[in-house]
């Protein structure tokens, strides 16, 4: 049973979609007595940093989330927003992150570059080159195509968390990960073939 964290800022149904056709049940909830039962975590998330940190301390899930992922080890997946909490902080807020990965988020600068033609949002399908081998990029190409949108992006300190880049305008982490946790810049659940690909690892390999 797949945990997906409902926080009320993520669009849950396209992603209970994906893994239904995958064979893998799930349970969405932001509720912490059945958070503290979870096997597997997906942490989904859309909009700004302070907006989900703020939303997962009105829930009062911080706590228990951090026991879960930090203290237990169980096997932990952030889509989009969810990747970006992941982190320390964010130049897009205030307020802390979850501080699982030693680094920050930052928006997207391309003010030493002389091209016009990148705009921010990133938006689209973009290729995700792998760093390192991973049980999450099992059977998937060498340069696998993911569905991405997002303005902000998770710059690293270590660079042993830097799982895939990707490039847009210059390259950026679009894939981390430590130990029990995974966090992915891109939209596994539209990202048709490659997406189910990689929530079929994490679901099996993990």
């Amino acid at each position: 049973m797949i945990t997906i964290i409902d926080s009320g800022i993520s669009n849950i149904g396209s992603l209970v979609n994906m893994l239904r056709k995958i064979g893998a049940p799930s349970l969405v909830t932001n509720n912490p007595e059945e958070i503290k039962r979870a096997e597997k975590i997906i942490l989904p998330g859309i909009g700004s940093f302070d907006a989900g940190m703020q939303r997962l301390a009105e829930l009062d899930i911080i706590g228990v989330l951090n026991e879960k992922v930090m203290k237990e080890k169980i096997p932990t997946l952030g889509i989009c927003l969810g990747m970006q909490l992941m982190a320390a902080k964010s130049s897009e807020g205030k307020l802390p992150g979850l501080n699982w990965f030693d680094g920050e988020v930052v928006r997207f600068d391309f003010s030493k570059l002389n091209d016009a033609s990148i705009k921010i949002p990133h938006m689209g399908w973009n290729f995700v080159e792998p760093k390192k081998p991973s049980r999450l990029f099992k059977d998937l190409q060498n340069l696998p195509r993911f569905y991405f949108v997002h303005g902000y992006h998770f710059k690293e300190k270590q660079n042993a968390d830097v799982l895939g880049i990707t490039q847009f305008g210059y390259p950026f982490a679009s894939a981390i990960e430590k130990e029990n946790i995974a966090g992915v810049q891109f939209h596994p659940e539209k990202s048709h073939k490659f997406g189910m690909q990689l929530l079929k690892n994490f679901i099996e390999q993990y």
